[in-house]
């Protein structure tokens, strides 16, 4: 058996999720880990929505109960126990937090033994999704996404075809990701005219339709004019971000810095969230706020450094004072400018945004990858 108190277990490895605060059913959820042959892991509740639905099991008490049901998604397999016979109040906990069983323990350890060994769902090969989202006005999140997409769908060093990324525009006010790739007058699909059935976006129909930079880069952008404005709607959003994960390749997405219930629905599916922030005192004031509110939806979040640092203000001490990973510090992208004007981003290896792009796919690679759980 493992125990992890920190946070999810080993990727592909199916797990046990506990959130109990009694020493003795804390105690108990262990044992039967181990008679069990379980990873068990331990947390506070309530927990973040990813490490939520990718767990096989999650055990909770009572007062887990009430918080995850207040803050979290229903989901199959959960199971209440309490120190002792079920009282009322812990059949309503259970009730809230739509759990299957409700165990006393320690009358039900046999049937909590039982539960721990099944084996519910079973975890599959999986894409990731990375946010990038600006600190502040300005800040280069939608450039710096579209460097990330274009640096993961490079061709691998051995000269294989690079997997699909899915580059997604959920910023209906930032002028179109296409526009960026250079690609904002080829036919195909953009989010006006996606049509999502059943919660569900077909990943093969969709690249087919997706307007692309080369073979490995699509797109899925928000439309220009007044007609267009309104972008994604929450559902489509995470219909198209999972079919892009289940695919097995990389989703990134641009989100705005502004709260919406897109951007919290993207917030909560990503691996990692990279918040761009200006080297000033003034982006660094506006992205704590930022840093705030992604916090509040995902806790694997770093910031990246984007030059100029006109008071000489070092990316080590702004994370240091903002409290957050340092992902990677640029210097500013010189020709940037000229390249929107002039057909889209055209990086050369030695350009600052490709090396803040690929430090942000090396600490993603790094990650633990979290599988997707299907029946």
């Amino acid at each position: 058996m493992d125990i992890d108190r920190l946070g999810p277990a080993a990727p592909g490895r199916p797990h046990v999720l506990g959130m109990v605060t009694g020493r003795a059913l804390a105690q108990c959820l262990r044992s039967v880990a181990a008679v069990t042959d379980q990873t068990f892991v331990e947390a506070a509740a309530p927990v973040g929505r990813i490490d939520w639905k990718s767990a096989d099991l999650v055990v909770v008490d009572a007062g887990a109960a009430l918080e995850c049901a207040a803050r979290l998604p229903r989901r199959d397999r959960v199971v209440l126990v309490s120190d002792g016979a079920p009282t009322l109040a812990d059949w309503q906990a259970a009730t809230a937090v739509g759990a299957d069983r409700v165990l006393g323990i320690p009358d039900d350890e046999a049937v909590l033994v039982s539960v721990f060994a099944e084996r519910g769902t079973r975890t599959v090969a999986d894409g990731a999704v990375v946010a990038v989202i600006g600190g502040s006005g300005g800040a280069g999140a939608s450039s710096l996404a579209t460097a990330v997409a274009l640096e993961s769908g490079r061709p691998d060093a051995g000269g294989g075809p690079a997997p699909w990324t899915l580059l997604v525009d959920a910023d209906p006010l930032g002028g179109g990701l296409d526009l960026l790739l250079g690609i904002e007058g080829d036919p195909g699909l953009r989010w006006s005219g996606l049509a999502v059935e059943d919660g569900r976006v077909s990943a093969d129909a969709l690249r087919a339709a997706l307007p692309s930079r080369g073979n490995a880069v699509s797109v899925l952008a928000c439309g220009r004019g007044r007609s267009s404005s309104d972008g994604p709607t929450p559902a489509a959003a995470a219909a198209v971000v999972e079919a892009g994960r289940g695919a097995g390749g990389l989703v990134v997405c641009d989100v705005p810095r502004h709260p919406s219930a897109v951007a919290d629905c993207i917030l909560d599916a990503a691996d990692l969230v990279a918040v761009v922030v200006p080297a000033t005192v003034r982006g660094g004031l506006a992205a704590e706020r930022v840093l705030a509110r992604v916090a509040e939806r995902n806790p694997h979040q770093g910031i990246v450094i984007r030059g100029p640092a006109p008071g000489g203000l070092r990316g080590r001490d702004l994370a240091d004072r903002l409290g957050v990973p340092l992902l990677a510090a640029m210097r500013p992208e010189s020709r940037l400018d000229a390249m929107l004007e002039r057909g889209g981003l055209d990086l050369g290896r030695r350009s600052p945004l490709v090396a803040g792009a690929r430090a942000v796919l090396d600490v993603l690679a790094a990650r633990p990858r979290r599988g997707r759980r299907v029946a």
